[in-house]
């Protein structure tokens, strides 16, 4: 992998990666071919890189972000020597000199097609910048930069940047065992956390809470990762968000009388 991400990964690896070892592919069980192994490593180089930059925009990275980038790689399954080679891609993102426009104009090159991976991309970027459960200024502005270079819309950013701030009200689930895994909570949601996980508010018409249910459990739908290559890990992280769903959709459907 060439330019700007090639780069990024070669000053964070040094000599210290052997291209010969296949334990350093992170996704050898779900590659199918040359350009979808690209695509992948093309994710994990930018992801932990700009993961790194995001920490450090408000001036400081403390340990709240550091743990969230430990439950990344722990959700990624990744070998030791690659969570090595996360957090020196972290600590590359952190330089004053990172070529960030540069990094995602590649990153979303190699993506192609791939909204999932691109989605699950900011996702993660969004997650770090709520690690410390504020959204600095200086991250959000970044964030949207970030959207903007990856050609991701500024409406499915606030739709998942609603979301996540929910589950954070909900359950602080950046305090979870693994990231992105929604525990058993010892309260039901709010009506208004549940309009939240769907995106809305108490105003929305009940043609739009209809519309906003079927099209988040269509996008976050298993099967469309099944069929898409996804692997287990992804799939499992899916039904947990469909659940998640269900259960705003009941909440809201019953308040309704719908």
């Amino acid at each position: 992998m060439g330019g700007p991400l090639g780069a990024v990964f070669g000053a964070a690896v040094g000599h210290q990666f052997d291209h010969g070892r296949e334990e350093h592919n992170p996704f050898r069980e779900e590659v199918d071919s040359a350009g979808q192994y690209k695509a992948q490593m093309a994710f994990f180089t930018a992801a932990f890189s700009v993961m790194g930059h995001i920490a450090k925009a408000d001036g400081r990275v403390n340990e709240a972000e550091i743990e969230f980038t430990r439950r990344v790689m722990a959700r990624l399954q990744l070998s030791g020597e690659m969570r090595k080679t996360a957090m020196r891609l972290f600590t590359e993102g952190k330089h004053t000199d990172f070529p960030l426009d540069k990094v995602l104009q590649q990153f979303r090159s190699e993506c192609q097609n791939r909204f999932h991976l691109l989605r699950f991309f900011v996702e993660l970027q969004l997650g770090l910048a709520l690690a410390d459960s504020v959204l600095h200024s200086a991250e959000e502005r970044l964030m949207l930069h970030i959207c903007e270079q990856l050609h991701f819309s500024r409406f499915e950013f606030h739709a998942l940047k609603t979301v996540l701030e929910a589950q954070y009200r909900v359950g602080g689930w950046h305090r979870q065992q693994d990231y992105g895994r929604v525990q058993t909570r010892q309260r039901e949601p709010t009506l208004e956390e549940s309009y939240a996980v769907l995106g809305l508010d108490a105003s929305a018409s009940d043609q739009e809470i209809r519309h906003a249910y079927r099209r988040l459990l269509s996008r976050h739908h298993p099967d469309k990762l099944v069929a898409e290559g996804g692997n287990e890990d992804k799939v499992r992280i899916a039904n947990e968000k469909t659940h998640e769903i269900r259960k705003a959709w009941e909440a809201v459907r019953k308040a309704r009388n719908l």
